[in-house]
């Protein structure tokens, strides 16, 4: 019998309106860790989990009442990183990144006092990364069924300051569409276009292009994917993740956030 993980790797939010062909997904939130995976871990700083998209499941709890389908992670990216291939093949030839199962956080810290060795990776990957990729194709062909396409949204954030990845981050939204490999230009411009609008600035596949969820959704026929990196300053104070919900930058993001994706949903390219 297959192990399954308790809780679930995933949590889904169906549409409660009409649906739309619109996908979201949020590999990057998730905080929950198994005790046998915590007791591995390097120390107090690893536990607090850097490299976390805080709270971005609430942020855009407004979706599914847009008639959007949302899928986002459960467990930490420590535990596995949803938006890496099941085997580590580079996104970024070249570039540090990170794996399947991250040894090294963006800063160049150690993640684990005790690294996982293939087998426990290999165990991890069949039980939290292939469960939430298999649900993830499940729904987008839903949508590529009942709409002929599908558009696929994969919601990041990100700390601001200078890492491994990059200098520091001066603008607000980071999209990435693979070099226009993974989705129509209608898609990449209508949300530069809606996030200007909402007084935020945009930076198009530099230094994020997207990660493997673009990359590989990006590939199927009559699917289009593009990736959102959010700074996190843009809706908390960075570094303060247990106050963020409390901010008032969150609510105001959130609504900044609900319109740039009701204009998106309004764009006649493919989803009017």
């Amino acid at each position: 019998m297959t192990a399954t993980a308790t809780p679930p790797p995933f949590e889904v939010r169906l549409p409660a309106s009409e649906p739309v062909p619109v996908l979201v997904s949020i590999p990057h939130a998730g905080v929950a860790m198994p005790e046998a995976v915590m007791a591995t871990l390097a120390g107090p700083a690893m536990a607090a989990l850097p490299m976390t998209d805080w709270h971005l499941h609430e942020l855009y709890d407004f979706l599914p009442g847009l008639g959007i389908t949302t899928i986002h992670a459960v467990y930490s990216r420590f535990v596995v990183d949803l938006n890496r291939g099941p085997k580590s093949a580079p996104l970024y030839p070249g570039r540090f990144e990170t794996g399947l199962v991250p040894l090294e956080t963006f800063q160049g810290e150690a993640v684990f006092r005790e690294p996982p060795d293939p087998g426990e990776i290999e165990r991890r990957r069949q039980l939290y990364h292939a469960p939430y990729h298999a649900e993830l194709l499940r729904r987008l062909m839903d949508l590529r069924r009942r709409f002929g396409h599908a558009v696929l949204i994969d919601a990041h954030s990100v700390a601001s300051a200078a890492n491994r990845l990059h200098e520091a981050l001066t603008d607000d939204i980071y999209l990435g569409d693979r070099d226009g490999l993974s989705c129509g230009d209608w898609l990449r411009d209508a949300l530069a276009e809606g996030f200007g609008r909402q007084g935020l600035s945009v930076a198009i596949n530099h230094p994020y292009k997207g990660g493997f969820i673009t990359d590989h959704y990006g590939r199927l026929e009559d699917v289009e994917a593009i990736q959102i990196e959010m700074c996190q300053r843009v809706y908390m104070d960075e570094g303060q993740p247990s106050d963020a919900l409390a901010h008032p930058r969150f609510e105001t993001t959130r609504r900044l956030l609900r319109d740039v994706f009701a204009g998106l949903l309004q764009h006649p390219a493919r989803l009017g």
